[in-house]
């Protein structure tokens, strides 16, 4: 068994099992992805996100035979490039995805015919290790954001105590769930349970909230289930339990049909929007083709990440890096074609796996299946979106934390003595957290200044800065020979401190063999659990017979 995982990639958990495993992984993704659409201004397509997420995930894992547990569903790296498509309405949009992924085809066929190696030459764990670790690092705002928000208040609702509180309940109740022996099964699904309990306080504060008229009470906003039965004062009818998605397809066609843009949500976001014109073709180019090019480094991060998690090579084992990026690329086209937004690789599901150390592909399959049954289940899809954002923002707290702790573990074979992994991890990680992206100007106004730009994300910035600073630090080391010996100091920080300090990231092996043999003994008892189970199961169907 791989990373002592309690189901491995092939293993397929019990049915009832996996639909609880399967929903946890729904839930773990359902705060980033229905927050895409939101944010560029279409919090009507929430359903079409996830039916994306689902047809997406399900291509990926067809192009990955089957042996990559993770699900891909809408990407926050092409919020930029969707809002510049967004003013050329839904055609605007599948253009952009469809761009998008045909980056990742031609990747993958490059890829192909010349092989991977190239990759891991450029991108080594000094680079991987730390960007993997800024990817969690960088949403921790995010999450901490959440953790402190009333949904359902209008006043003061950036900040709120009981918010926090929630938040917290929900943070400690998975924390306890995941480390606990008693309850196999509260190992196994602590997400489900801590958003359980943590929606179950914040429901019992909003009554009172809601009841009394107290403002900072109002914790949950039950608006889309009741908007979900009820509107203008009268019932909606069967759509009320059953909708099809307005997935971006249909609206294109119905564009297309109309020779103009008839969408409400579209002419809302943007206060303007027109149908796409040549120009509009080009403008969208340059929005996504840039974008989707540094991505490509993140989408490496990722699964160099999960198969450290897993125990295999993603990238140059099985699957390989050029099945992944087709995976990705032909999902993050289906998911928004059938959907509304370019998918990518989530670090949500990820850290699911990490903490639950559940790699079965049964499950995320299984996930997949269900996301898009859900988008049709008008309630369900109402009922997920009043889970409150404090309560989301405590499951983040763990799930980001573990993504940056997965890429802080890739430090252990670095020497950081080495001036030049030095400044390449100190380049990657203070360019990241500070916030450096790039903006480049594609068109100007009258009077000379910007109106258009491309935005390069933070997190693809500071990779890009560390791959040039290593390179260029490499080239000097290989044109000035490895025989030349110098008196100043190895490192920057050994010579500050003293010169003859080692600062090499080493390993206490005494501390790996005891926590390698807590982990086999939590999950040889799993197991003993569940055989005795079955054999009681046997037993019980035999005294009946």
């Amino acid at each position: 068994m791989n990373n002592q995982l309690v189901y491995d990639v092939n293993d397929r958990p019990p049915f009832g099992k996996m639909l609880v495993f399967a929903f946890q992984q729904v839930l773990a993704i359902m705060a980033a992805t229905i927050a895409v659409p939101t944010i560029i201004g279409l919090p009507t397509q929430i359903p079409a996100a996830i039916l994306g997420a689902g047809i997406g995930t399900i291509v990926y894992l067809l192009f990955t035979k089957f042996k990559s547990p993770v699900i891909i569903s809408s990407s926050f790296a092409f919020l930029s490039s969707l809002s510049t498509a967004i003013a050329f309405g839904y055609c605007g949009i599948i253009l952009g995805g469809i761009l998008a992924g045909l980056v990742y085809v031609v990747l993958a066929l490059i890829i192909k015919f010349v092989g991977s190696k190239w990759v891991s030459k450029l991108m080594p764990p000094v680079i991987i290790g730390p960007t993997v670790a800024l990817i969690g690092l960088s949403l921790a705002g995010s999450a901490m954001g959440d953790i402190v928000k009333a949904s359902g208040a209008t006043i003061n609702a950036s900040y709120n105590l009981v918010a926090l509180f929630c938040g917290l309940v929900t943070l400690v109740t998975i924390c306890i769930c995941s480390t606990q022996k008693k309850f196999k099964m509260g190992r196994l699904i602590p997400f489900i349970i801590g958003i359980g309990m943590g929606y179950a306080v914040a429901s019992i504060f909003s009554i009172f909230g809601y009841c009394f008229n107290v403002e900072y009470l109002k914790i949950v906003n039950w608006k889309p289930l009741v908007d979900n039965f009820v509107k203008d004062g009268s019932f909606t009818g069967v759509t009320a339990f059953l909708n099809y998605p307005d997935f971006a397809l249909i609206e294109a066609i119905k564009e297309l049909a109309n020779g103009k843009i008839v969408s409400d949500a579209i002419l809302a976001a943007n206060g303007a929007a027109t149908t796409i014109t040549w120009a509009g073709v080009g403008e969208i180019i340059l929005a996504f083709v840039p974008v989707a090019l540094v991505v490509f480094a993140e989408h490496i991060a990722d699964h160099k990440n999960l198969g450290s998690i897993i125990g295999r090579d993603l990238v140059e084992g099985e699957p390989g890096l050029c099945r992944t990026l087709l995976g990705d690329g032909v999902g993050s086209m289906a998911g928004t074609v059938f959907g509304i937004c370019p998918n990518t690789t989530y670090g949500e599901s990820v850290g699911c796996v990490a903490i639950t150390k559940n790699a079965s592909v049964s499950t995320i399959f299984t996930a997949a299946i269900m996301c898009i049954i859900l988008s049709f289940i008008s309630p369900i899809m109402a009922l997920l979106q009043t889970i409150p954002s404090c309560v989301m923002g405590g499951v983040c707290l763990t799930l980001y934390g573990f993504i940056a702790v997965s890429g802080l573990k890739m430090f252990k074979d670095i020497d950081l003595g080495d001036n030049k992994n030095l400044f390449t991890v100190s380049t990657i990680l203070i360019a990241g957290i500070g916030g450096l992206s790039i903006k480049i100007p594609y068109a100007l106004q009258n009077d000379g200044t910007v109106s258009k730009t491309i935005t390069i994300t933070s997190i693809a910035t500071a990779l890009i800065l560390g791959i040039v600073v290593h390179a260029i630090i490499q080239a000097i080391e290989k044109k000035q020979g490895d025989d030349e010996q110098s008196d100043e100091p190895e490192s920057l920080i050994a010579g500050a401190i003293a010169p003859k300090a080692n600062f090499e990231v080493g390993v206490n092996e005494i501390a790996i063999e005891e926590q390698k043999e807590r982990e086999e003994a939590v999950v040889e008892e799993f197991r003993k659990e569940e055989a005795q189970e079955a054999q009681e199961d046997c037993e019980t169907g035999n005294t009946e017979e």
